[in-house]
């Protein structure tokens, strides 16, 4: 760490968090396999993982308050056990994309997607997203599978970046506690779900069955489509269930669906 802190906003530690996060970070995140949290929520989980393959800590960045937050939590060994730098409230601010950040931010490296990786231990529950847009949607999804007990969190290709500042917050620090891949193909799933012995279910409002005709407790992957497109035509072994309404609305968004089914399953 650096004893005295940053004090210039042209710093080149400035410049490199603000790319991450800029217009064009997507293109240095999938190019690098790095990203930005930030805050207390990220860093709790952040510190102290509990997979083995999750994100891990590159390098921090903290206020004096940051640090005095963090240490409320964690032992000074903890936080020693990671490279960090003080940097001023003034250069947080300018590196920082939320309105009042919390004067705690971190660069983390992921692993590029391969599910050999996963296939260790036992996999019960999986959750599958088809192309999902929304940062907030992405974000719930993966929080509420860590919150429901899921084993592992799958989104296709053209899903949206996973690891973008928007659904990295939205995850409120459970990419760090449950696995996660992305650019998983339905074929890829077919095959993962295959070797698991899992079933699977697609959600589909137009269904013939209702998501109670599965029996929770067998070992499943459950499939969720785009959020104004739904589902594509899927292979023949997809079962297709639905949740059933009571009221007028069209559909249930993705992510309120995604959190009725997993729990059913759960």
């Amino acid at each position: 760490m650096t004893h005295a802190p940053i004090t210039s906003l042209h710093s080149p530690h400035v410049e490199r968090v603000k790319a991450l996060l800029g217009s064009r970070g997507k293109k240095l995140r999938n190019l690098e396999h790095i990203f930005v949290a930030d805050g207390m929520q990220s860093l709790r989980s952040a510190l102290v993982p509990r997979v083995s393959i999750a994100p891990r800590i590159v390098r921090m960045y903290l206020t004096e308050a940051g640090l005095a937050r963090l240490l409320t939590e964690f032992s000074q060994s903890q936080i020693d056990a990671h490279e960090y730098i003080m940097v001023t409230e003034q250069v947080m601010a300018a590196m920082a994309e939320t309105e009042s950040p919390q004067g705690i931010i971190a660069i983390c490296k992921y692993l590029p997607t391969d599910l050999s990786k996963y296939d260790v231990g036992s996999i019960r529950k999986v959750a599958y997203f088809w192309q999902i847009q929304d940062p907030g949607n992405a974000g719930t999804a993966i929080r509420t599978a860590d919150a429901c007990g899921f084993d592992l969190v799958l989104f296709s290709e053209n899903s949206v970046d996973i690891y973008a500042p928007k659904v990295i917050r939205s995850t409120a620090g459970s990419i760090w506690q449950i696995p996660v891949a992305t650019d998983v193909s339905l074929d890829a799933l077919s095959e993962f779900a295959s070797r698991h012995t899992l079933g699977i279910y697609a959600l589909d409002g137009s269904a013939d069955h209702l998501l109670e005709s599965i029996e929770p407790s067998a070992p499943l992957a459950l499939v969720f489509g785009n959020e104004a497109r739904g589902l594509p035509e899927l292979p023949t072994e997809f079962s297709k269930v639905k949740i059933p309404m009571q009221g007028h609305a069209e559909s249930f968004n993705v992510a309120s669906a995604a959190a009725i089914a997993m729990y059913f399953a759960s």
